[in-house]
């Protein structure tokens, strides 16, 4: 909360000046930092949270960043696996607290949807969560973890199509969206 953007934006732009670095992006979630930096420096990305059950960078951020021609790495885009093909098991391991505005309850009743849906779409659950990440014209990437070579090999054939419009919009009645409370 307390970093200092005329700092750090002074320090990467000198850098750049000075042909130390050709380019340079950030990391925040924040809307009041993503709008001072798109505003007063010259990134080219930035890495954000968003995943189905986190959909704050749609919003405001995702289309500004867009506007300017600032790509987005989506982390977090399976949501700790409860947006994976053992969605119903990762629910119950982690989400068990909730998940942001998300209720226990919520997230087992949106698993439920999903796993019907992948299914009615001859789709893996992890596909669609990384297709409807990916539609928005600002990713440029979805950042994926893995704890095993399976894992990464499962990572490297997930699908980056376009899903059809119809399903894009189903996927969003599944989960909500969700605001800012903060650094607005």
């Amino acid at each position: 909360m307390e970093d200092n953007i005329d700092e750090t934006i002074d320090a990467f732009e000198t850098l750049k000046k000075e042909g130390l670095i050709r380019y340079y992006g950030i990391s925040s979630i924040r809307p009041n930092v993503i709008r001072e930096y798109v505003k007063r420096s010259n990134i080219v990305s930035v890495m954000m949270q968003y995943s189905l059950l986190d959909r704050r960078p749609e919003e405001q951020t995702l289309d500004l960043l867009a506007k300017n021609k600032i790509s987005v790495f989506a982390r977090g885009s399976v949501a700790k696996g409860m947006l994976s093909d053992k969605t119903a098991e990762k629910v119950k391991q982690k989400g068990s607290d909730g998940l942001l505005t998300y209720s226990y309850e919520e997230l087992l009743a949106a698993s439920e949807k999903l796993q019907l849906l992948a299914k009615n779409e001859q789709a893996s659950v992890t596909d669609l969560a990384v297709c409807y990440i990916l539609q928005h014209p600002a990713l440029a990437s979805a950042v994926m973890g893995a704890s095993s070579l399976e894992q990464v090999k499962q990572n490297a054939a997930l699908s980056t199509d376009r899903l059809p419009d119809g399903l894009y919009a189903q996927l969003q009645q599944i989960t909500k969206p969700i605001t800012y409370e903060n650094h607005r």
